[in-house]
């Protein structure tokens, strides 16, 4: 974790978002610094989709300030989105296009150099070299899971968003996901991630979160938790309501 000297990253303060008469997110101040991988945990409802739904401009805040270097992302927008990756439950790609196609096609929109390279390269380490040429719609779930991936990285963002990535993965390719995640924290690339994969998730972070009716009940650095007995810890904290004041 950062010093708390160190400018923050990414910033909410006071955040809230409200669909309808449901409010999803209260309040929430989050600090985000550089080279974190940050996992996030809670139950269904709990907030953490639309949270990193606000994180990656996916939504709007119904209240408070989404920060990017200090400044209003919203007079930032451009840059921010040019500066992170977002893997989720859609794909986001063109299902008459090949995998090639579709990573030349987003690496263009932010100006990516030798993107056949680094589309080869990507796909290769996806396992999904051999089909590049096939039209994503003979892709299966799995497949698709991994050409998304493969799209929010094609233009090496400083920053990645990711939703249930392991979602449709066999353990082979989940496997080369967390290895290709690694790799990304070592170029100092910093992580946001919303799994219900407990083992995957404290092995990706150097921060855990938990999350409940739309707040952050939870916030501690990896290293300051009994990992063998977060799983115990987690259900706890998520299903009482009484919580108590030191896991605040």
């Amino acid at each position: 974790m950062a010093e708390d000297s160190e400018k923050s990253l990414i910033s909410l303060r006071k955040a809230g978002k409200i669909y309808g008469t449901v409010t999803a997110l209260k309040k929430i101040d989050l600090d985000i610094y550089k080279g974190q991988s940050i996992t996030i945990f809670g139950s269904n409802g709990a907030g953490k989709s639309t949270l990193l739904k606000i994180l990656s401009m996916q939504t709007r805040l119904t209240s408070g300030t989404l920060l990017y270097n200090g400044v209003e992302s919203r007079k930032l927008a451009d840059v921010y989105r040019a500066n992170f990756g977002v893997i989720s439950h859609q794909p986001f790609v063109y299902e008459s296009l090949s995998a090639v196609e579709n990573l030349e096609f987003y690496g263009s929109l932010y100006n990516v150099s030798n993107v056949r390279q680094k589309a080869e390269s990507l796909l290769k380490q996806l396992d999904l070299y051999s089909r590049r040429n096939d039209a994503i719609r003979t892709y299966s779930r799995g497949m698709l899971q991994r050409i998304s991936i493969a799209r929010a990285l094609i233009h090496s963002p400083e920053i990645i968003f990711l939703d249930e990535p392991y979602t449709g993965l066999d353990s082979l390719a989940g496997n080369k996901l967390s290895n290709l995640l690694k790799e990304q924290l070592s170029h100092n690339k910093t992580i946001l991630m919303v799994t219900h994969d407990i083992h995957t998730g404290l092995d990706l972070a150097s921060n855990v979160i938990i999350m409940k009716s739309g707040k952050i009940v939870f916030n501690k650095l990896k290293s300051e938790i009994d990992t063998a007995s977060f799983e115990q810890m987690y259900l706890d904290v998520a299903g009482n309501k009484d919580l108590k004041d030191e896991l605040l």
